[in-house]
């Protein structure tokens, strides 16, 4: 029987092992989609607590507590202890089997804290306290000394266009070796019928010393801030949408709607859909003419409870993947860009597994040699960045392109201790290409480009890739 969690967790071969151990487990970490809090990065923030780093904002322990039969209050409460917070997860942990997030805290224990031991009641008061000490008193245990610990040499944090990037600009300055350079995520420009749309509209021509009275100056402000983002080393723009749009629209009638919308009247789905259609094909424009990489994260239906939502807000666990046939209005889009000549560099990112495959075919439509894997096959996300999610991400990208030029892995969290992701992801790759060679699928005698491979996957593919 083999022992949880040792050196060679998910390691199943002699050939994986050595993938891991020599090649993969050695690289730097580029981190190109998280959603840190840059202040805290720029404070090397210190945590108070265990339960602080763990629970503060992580949405995937709340579902997890709420499923087990925990009160609201243990989990997002301001009338609890953080004590009292981290029991009623202990005491959830071990219902959590099969669950990533088993694997999650154990991994993140054992990497960050040097602690071996099974979380559960009977041990929560102990790990509780060593964690909480060494937090307390030893001066590595900061936000900066986690992303030391984990060999971080590059963080993308998701920044809104009205933001200032003065912690971006603190942290460049204070020498820290670490980079932690903004990703320009437009959403609230997009979501036009959202109910705060028009103040938001105002409070990006304030930023950006535009007065927006048409569509046309709202562009105009984007751009604005899109130049800023680019001076502070901006390289990569991140979309948050349901799903593509195809629907055609003339710029009359992107100007009407816009006035619509900023005059609270209501727009109809197909207004919403013409409208997004044309701001993500602007936004792309920007993106190709400043030779950044976007990435499209699609797929999920969020905000699914509302009186949870009136009560917390929004990414508090209460979203989920949706089902959308998305596949041709994605192509239209893409062959657009391609088209006009502006297509960039591109990641596409599918919450629903069922379209593993719809992406991976259509990347191969718009490869155009400038450059290795130009349309890329974003690494399993949200719901998927898990071992059964992660490998069926890769197999299809495997068989349907060319794995070798993927670039890799990324934690898509708020939290300074989820890098041991990067880890549970090498393993799985590491574990995919050395069954392969034990079952005669790969010839054992290149172990040399297998070992390149890894290295390339794990950190060289995306620091070629996004030009940082």
């Amino acid at each position: 029987m083999k022992k949880f969690m040792d050196e060679n967790f998910l390691l199943e071969t002699k050939t994986a092992q050595e993938l891991y151990h020599n090649y993969a487990a050695k690289m730097p970490i580029i981190d190109y989609h998280c959603h840190l809090i840059p202040k805290m990065v720029a404070d090397d923030h210190k945590f108070k607590s265990i339960t602080e780093i763990w629970l503060g904002g992580d949405h995937y322990k709340w579902r997890a507590m709420r499923t087990n039969g925990v009160d609201e209050r243990y989990c997002t409460g301001k009338d609890t202890t953080d004590w009292e917070k981290f029991e009623k997860w202990a005491e959830t942990v071990p219902y959590t089997f099969r669950n990533p997030l088993y694997h999650w805290t154990h991994l993140e224990l054992k990497t960050a804290f040097g602690i071996n031991k099974l979380l559960k009641p009977e041990t929560a008061k102990e790990i509780f306290d060593e964690c909480n000490d060494k937090l307390l008193n030893d001066p590595n245990y900061t936000a900066r000394g986690f992303m030391r610990r984990y060999n971080v040499e590059c963080v993308c944090t998701t920044d809104d266009p009205v933001d200032d990037l003065r912690y971006h600009k603190q942290t460049a300055e204070s020498g820290f070796e670490v980079k932690m350079i903004p990703a320009w995520r437009p959403d609230k420009a997009m979501n036009i019928e959202k109910p705060e749309f028009p103040a938001y509209v105002n409070q990006l021509g304030e930023v950006a010393g535009v007065t927006i009275t048409t569509f046309k100056d709202m562009l105009d402000a984007l751009k604005k801030r899109h130049d800023f983002f680019h001076s502070m080393g901006c390289r990569l723009s991140d979309h948050g949408i349901e799903e593509f749009y195809d629907e055609p629209y003339t710029d009359a009638e992107i100007e009407t709607i816009f006035a619509k919308a900023m005059s609270g009247k209501e727009l109809s789905v197909y207004e919403q859909r013409q409208y997004k259609h044309c701001f993500l094909f602007k936004m792309a424009e920007m993106d190709a003419e400043a030779d950044w990489t976007q990435q499209f994260h699609y797929g999920a239906i969020r905000d699914n409870n509302d009186l949870m939502y009136k009560q917390l807000g929004p990414d508090t666990g209460f979203d989920s993947i949706g089902e959308f046939t998305t596949a041709r209005a994605m192509s239209k889009f893409l062959n657009r860009l391609n088209a006009e000549g502006k297509l960039t560099r591109t990641i596409l990112y599918t919450l629903n597994p069922c379209a593993n495959e719809v992406i991976a075919t259509m990347l191969g439509n718009f490869q155009d040699g400038s450059c290795p894997g130009k349309i890329q096959f974003g690494s399993g996300w949200w719901f998927n960045d898990q071992l059964d999610g992660m490998t069926r991400q890769m197999n299809a990208l495997s068989v349907l392109g060319l794995l070798s030029r993927f670039v890799g892995m990324l934690t898509d969290s708020r939290s300074f201790l989820s890098y041991p992701r990067h880890e549970y992801f090498r393993r799985l790759l590491c574990n995919l290409l050395g069954n392969d060679v034990e079952n005669g699928l790969i010839p054992d005698t290149e172990m040399d480009q297998l070992a390149k491979m890894v290295q390339d996957i794990s950190y060289n593919n995306a620091k070629n890739y996004f030009k940082f």
